[in-house]
C-alpha cells in the first residue's frame, strides 16, 4: 500500500506559489505542522479552538516556510550568499537552509537582544553572525544596504517570496478543517506572518477551496506595539524577544489584512504573555516561546473584555518552540527547588506526594 509522504511546502503547493517556474526546492521537510484541537480553550470559549503548532518545523519556528521559498529562489537566480536581520528565528532558519543549499549565510542581530538558543542555531549552521549595537530595525537597514551594494540576497520578509512560503500555513489550516476558521489569532512582530496568512486565505477563498475568510486578530507586547500605537517605537522592549520590533517591515500589508478581515491589533503586558505560556504548557502539553503564547494571552484578554467566541471556530498560531528560549520560561517560575532522595521507593513516593 502506498502512502503520501510530506515533501515540504514548495512541492506540496508549488502550483499555488508565485515563484519562478522550475525553481528546485531547497527543503528540510518544512510545513505539514500539527493543527491540535484544544479541549481546554474550547471549553473556556464555548467554541472550537485549534492550535497551529509551528514549532514542529525543522528549525523550530514558522520561519522555515518562508525561508525554503526565499533561499530556493535566491539559489535559482544565482546567489552565492544571503543576508538577514533577525531577532533569532529568522537567522536560525536562514542559516539552516543556506547550509542545505551550500551558500553563505550572513546574519545581523541586535547585540544582547537574542536568546542563546537561537544564536546557537545560527552559529552551528555556519552563519557569519554580526552583532549590531542597535535594535532589529537598525539590523534590517544594514541588511537592506548590504543587499543593495553587494552580491547577496536579502531574505527578510520584505522579500515577497518569503510570504509565498509562509502563506502555505493558511492552506494547511483550510485543508485540515475543510474551511477557513471564523477567527485567526496570532503574534505580530515584523508583520510578515499575518500578511502571509491573509494572502493564503484570500487565495484559497478565490479558488473556491474555502467559503469564507477569517477575522484576523494579532497581538503585540506593550513595550513593542507600533501597530497598536500607530507609530514606530524607537526602543522596543519585551521579554517576548521574537516580536521585539519597533518598525515592522510589512506594516502596510498587516494593516490591510486587519482592515479587509474586520480584525484588530491589541497590546498585552509581558506578565500576561508569560502566564499564557505557562498555562498552555500545563493544560495542553504545548511548550512555546514567549512571543508564541501571545495569541493565547490575547484570547484570554478578549474573553475578560467581554468578547465572545461562542460557537466559533478559532485557530491560534503558536509560532515557535519553547526550546527557543528556555531561560525566560525558567526565570518566570523563579527558583525551582529540586528534590533529592536516596535510591529508595518509599522516599521517591513521599517526594512525589503519593503518600
Amino acid at each position: 500500500m502506498s502512502t503520501h509522504q510530506w515533501r515540504g511546502v514548495i512541492e506540496e503547493y508549488r502550483d499555488l506559489l508565485d515563484i519562478p517556474a522550475g525553481t528546485p526546492a531547497i527543503t528540510l521537510g518544512e510545513g505539514g505542522t500539527p493543527l491540535v484541537h484544544s479541549g481546554w480553550l474550547s471549553d473556556l470559549t464555548g467554541g472550537e479552538v485549534w492550535l497551529k503548532v509551528e514549532g514542529q518545523n525543522p528549525t523550530g519556528s514558522f520561519k522555515d516556510r518562508g525561508m525554503t521559498a526565499a533561499v530556493s529562489v535566491a539559489v535559482h537566480e544565482g546567489a552565492m550568499a544571503c543576508v538577514c536581520a533577525s531577532t533569532g528565528n529568522t537567522s536560525a532558519a536562514m542559516a539552516a537552509y543556506a547550509a542545505k543549499a551550500g551558500i553563505t549565510p550572513i546574519v545581523l542581530v541586535p547585540d544582547g537582544k537574542i536568546s542563546a538558543s537561537k544564536m546557537a542555531q545560527a552559529l552551528v549552521h555556519g552563519a557569519q553572525v554580526i552583532r549590531v549595537r542597535g535594535n532589529f530595525d537598525d539590523c534590517l537597514k544594514l541588511s537592506r544596504g548590504l543587499a543593495e551594494a553587494y552580491p547577496v540576497a536579502l531574505v527578510n520578509s520584505v522579500n515577497p517570496v518569503r510570504l509565498e512560503g509562509q502563506k502555505t500555513a493558511a492552506f494547511e489550516v483550510v485543508d485540515r478543517l475543510g474551511d477557513a476558521p471564523d477567527f485567526h489569532l496570532m503574534p505580530i512582530g515584523n508583520a510578515g506572518n499575518m500578511s502571509a496568512y491573509w494572502l493564503g486565505y484570500k487565495q484559497y477563498a478565490a479558488a473556491g477551496n474555502a467559503t469564507k475568510r477569517p477575522v484576523m486578530r494579532a497581538f503585540q507586547a506593550e513595550g513593542a506595539a507600533p501597530l497598536v500605537l500607530g507609530h514606530p517605537v524607537e526602543e522596543p522592549e519585551t521579554r517576548a524577544t521574537a516580536i521585539r520590533i519597533g518598525n515592522p517591515a510589512s506594516w502596510a500589508l498587516a494593516e490591510a489584512a486587519r482592515d479587509e478581515s474586520g480584525g484588530r491589533f491589541k497590546a498585552l503586558s509581558d506578565q500576561k504573555i508569560l502566564e499564557a505560556q505557562a498555562a498552555l504548557a500545563r493544560n495542553e502539553g504545548v511548550f512555546v516561546e514567549p512571543a508564541s503564547a501571545i495569541g493565547v494571552a490575547g484570547l484570554f484578554d478578549d474573553l475578560a473584555s467581554g468578547d465572545s467566541y461562542s460557537g466559533a471556530t478559532v485557530v491560534i498560531t503558536v509560532t515557535g518552540h519553547g526550546l527557543k528560549d528556555p531561560a525566560t520560561a525558567l526565570e518566570f517560575f523563579g527558583e525551582v527547588r529540586e528534590i533529592v532522595v536516596d535510591a529508595d521507593i518509599d522516599a521517591a513516593a513521599a517526594a512525589a506526594g503519593l503518600v
